[in-house]
Formats: structure tokens, C-alpha cells, sequence
């Protein structure tokens, strides 16, 4: 049993602090939110993710998860800190790190014995050695510690599944104790570990998500092809996908990526080989790409409806993804703002985000059910594929709707049956 502390109690601190204390470690989560560490405190999850609740009751009652608001404390009683606080991107593109930075003060002055100090928040490549000068220059007491990076390869809504089963473990250290105190804290996951220095692991973040971000805008270029020329891209990610070069995943046309991780992470690499000297014109193509997405749903509804002045859409899906209440980057807010700015009034239904979604945007008719949303309204457009959406009665939607008009931005429905039933669909690359 290891005695861990995490700084940082937000989606990836809170799941890896659950996770590593279901596996038997002793877990203190710590906070600047004292709202959020409240309602840890009394058992209730801050955020939606599939599973944990259940893991945060269980670690809790098992007196294995903690959660307070100092982070001294916390450093004190551990022997791995591991620092999850937020790395938003800034105007010009670079990560903002500080709170890094602050973590890195908070946990140096508490620092009175041997700590290992693991970057698990996505930094840019060479954050490890700052964090070891950050430390050392707030560490009055010259203790001992070593800086590891062990990057998150969380996926919202399937984040508890990926750590516990994990594709695999990267850690990026300086020396063997530090390396063998992070592979016996992993070694009940069974996951292939790669051990290399600190700045490889760094990289290796930042390229995967790069790569899948590069994935998604490929085939929705893909897609734009199919619609010029009569192709179905499902059809055509099927036959990539067999090839296990390249593998189906990442390969659904729609409306874009979103979330806090990919537009972040990639907007941030791109500055770093920019600093590096290398112009990564490649990812600004991506870029570029899913930004046009959100404006095809707006194109379609346009020549489906003519014009979109007074006419009332309805949204379904709010988050940027299912299986998450989080909206961050999410493709419906700027389609949302996109058709209010045409003059059109917004119905919108989400199973777990509509709390969230309100905070961001007004003079919206926020509904309790998808045929809510339908009910006069003059099209739909589907923008999360939550399997709610997937099942539903489309005969009900058929005669609740003023114009039997769907925009599916996510291809979870069968083109030929709404064909059938009388609706003018559109979807992305069909």
C-alpha cells in the first residue's frame, strides 16, 4: 500500500485518486474548491462519469479515500504526489502552467521527506525539468524528491474502464528509485509499462492525442468527398478501419472533436514545435477541419429550411460527448450560437449536461425529454450520440415536428429508414 496524495480534484485528479485507492493505496484527494471537496466529503460525485460514485462510496466507507483542502497536509502523510490541476491553453496557444507552477510552491514547502512528485496534468515537453526548479526553489529544507511523468490517456465517460485497464503505462523518470516506486504502485494493473526519461514521456502525450485529433479530422474530409460523390463514409471507415495498420477507432465522421483535451492539447503542441522550430502546418490543417464542421450542420439546415430567422431548432445533445455532463469545447455550443445569430430559437435536451450548458448559454428552451424538443419545433439536429437518441420513436418525432427535418451530426441513423418514414435527413458524409 502506497500513501498518495492528489493535488487537483478535477476529472482526471478525482478518477485516478478513486481508482488508486479501489486498487488499496491510501488516497487523499486535495482542492482549492471548497464547494467541490464539500460535496466530496459527504459522498457526492462533482461531476458525471459513469461509475463513480459507486467507487467514490466504496473507497470512502473503506476509509482508503480522503479529500481535504490543504494541500501541505496532504503532501505531508504522502509518498507520491500526483499533481492533476488544469493546464487551459492561452491565447497565443501555450499551456498556462500556473497552476502548475502554484502546486509546485504548496508542495515543496510541505516537503519533509523523501517525495515522489508525478506530472499527471498535459504539459508540454520540458515542464519536468521546470517543476523540478519550481520546487527546489521553494524547498526550504533541501529535501530529497524526484519529478516523474506519468501522462492520462482518460477518455470522459470511459475514464474508470481506462484506468483500470489501461492500453498502457508511461513513465518518464531520472533514475531507478523513482522509476521503481511507480512500477510497483502499477503492477496490480498488469498493463505493458514503458520507462523512458521525462521529456520522451512528455511527448508521447501530446503525439497521441495529436494523432487521434488528426484521425477524426481525416475522415471527416473523407466525408466531405462521399457527399460530392455519392459514397457512404461509414461504409468506407468499415473498409479502412479493417486494415490493422490503421484500426476503425477514431474514424466517425460528425461534427468534430471537443472537449477540454483534444483542442487544448493540440493547440499546444503546435506551439511547442513551433518553439522548437518546427512549423506543424499538419495539425493546423486539422485544425482548420473541425472548425468547417460545426458550419456544415448550419449549411444543411439552411438549404433544408431556406432560411433560419424565427424558425425553431431543436438540439439534442449538449455535451461534447456521451456518457459526460461536460460541455467544455463541446460542437453544440457554437452551433447553438451560430443559429441564434441567424435569428433561430433553440429547444435543447441533454440526459446529464443541461445544468452545465446553462451556465454558458442564455435564450435557450431547455426541455425534459427529445420529444420535448421535437414538439413544433422546425427541425431537429442531433449533436451527441447518447443512446437515448439512438432509440428513439421516430413516428412520435415524425408528427410532433413542424417540418420533418433531421440534421444527424453524429450518423446514428439509418439514412434509408428515415427515407422511408418521410423525413428529409441529412448526415454527414451519406
Amino acid at each position: 500500500m502506497k500513501r498518495i496524495c492528489i493535488v487537483g480534484s478535477g476529472h482526471v485528479g478525482l478518477v485516478t485518486g478513486a481508482c488508486l485507492a479501489e486498487l488499496g493505496n491510501s488516497v487523499i484527494c486535495t482542492d482549492d474548491d471548497l464547494e467541490k471537496i464539500g460535496m466530496l466529503k459527504k459522498g457526492v460525485a462533482p461531476f458525471y462519469e459513469p461509475g463513480l460514485q459507486d467507487l467514490l462510496s466504496r473507497n470512502v466507507s473503506s476509509s482508503r479515500l480522503s479529500f481535504a483542502t490543504s494541500v501541505e497536509d496532504g503532501v505531508r502523510q504522502a509518498e507520491i504526489i500526483f499533481v492533476c490541476v488544469g493546464t487551459p491553453v492561452k491565447p497565443n496557444g501555450k499551456a498556462d502552467l500556473s497552476c502548475v507552477e502554484n502546486a509546485a510552491a504548496r508542495i515543496a514547502k510541505a516537503i519533509e521527506s523523501y517525495k515522489v512528485i508525478v506530472e499527471k496534468s498535459t504539459v508540454p515537453v520540458g515542464t519536468g525539468s521546470w517543476l523540478k526548479t519550481k520546487v527546489r526553489l521553494n524547498n526550504p529544507g533541501s529535501r530529497a524528491f524526484d519529478v516523474v511523468c506519468n501522462p492520462e490517456f482518460l477518455r470522459e465517460g470511459k475514464a474508470i474502464n481506462d484506468f483500470m485497464h489501461p492500453d498502457r503505462i508511461v513513465l518518464g523518470v531520472e533514475n531507478k528509485r523513482a522509476a521503481a516506486i511507480m512500477i510497483e504502485l502499477y503492477e496490480p494493473l498488469k498493463a505493458p509499462i514503458i520507462v523512458t526519461n521525462i521529456e520522451t514521456a512528455e511527448l508521447i502525450k501530446h503525439a497521441s492525442n495529436a494523432f487521434l485529433a488528426l484521425k477524426i479530422s481525416y475522415i471527416n474530409a473523407i466525408a466531405s468527398i462521399c457527399e460530392k460523390v455519392g459514397a457512404d463514409v461509414l461504409r468506407v471507415a468499415e473498409g479502412v478501419g479493417y486494415d490493422k495498420r490503421i484500426g476503425r477507432e477514431f474514424l466517425d465522421a460528425g461534427i468534430g472533436y471537443g472537449g477540454y483535451c483534444l483542442p487544448k492539447d493540440l493547440a499546444a503542441f503546435i506551439r511547442v514545435a513551433e518553439e522548437a522550430g518546427y512549423d506543424f502546418e499538419l495539425l493546423r490543417a486539422v485544425q482548420k477541419i473541425n472548425n468547417g464542421q460545426r458550419e456544415l450542420v448550419i449549411n444543411k439546415l439552411r438549404n433544408a429550411l431556406s432560411n433560419l430567422d424565427s424558425k425553431t431548432i431543436g438540439v439534442l445533445g449538449l455535451s461534447y460527448k456521451p456518457n459526460t455532463d461536460d460541455v467544455r469545447e463541446a460542437p453544440s455550443i457554437d452551433i447553438i450560437r451560430q443559429l441564434q445569430a441567424y435569428g433561430a430559437k433553440i429547444k435543447a435536451y441533454d440526459p446529464q449536461a443541461m445544468e452545465n450548458a446553462k451556465a454558458i448559454l442564455k435564450d435557450v428552451e431547455y426541455c425534459q425529454s427529445p420529444y420535448e424538443v421535437a414538439e413544433e419545433s422546425d427541425a431537429l439536429v442531433i449533436t451527441t450520440e447518447w443512446d437515448e437518441f439512438k432509440n428513439l420513436d421516430l413516428f412520435r418525432v415524425r408528427r410532433l415536428l413542424k417540418q420533418p427535418v433531421i440534421i444527424d451530426g453524429r450518423n446514428i441513423l439509418d439514412p434509408h429508414q428515415m427515407q422511408r418514414l418521410g423525413f428529409v435527413y441529412k448526415g454527414v458524409g451519406r
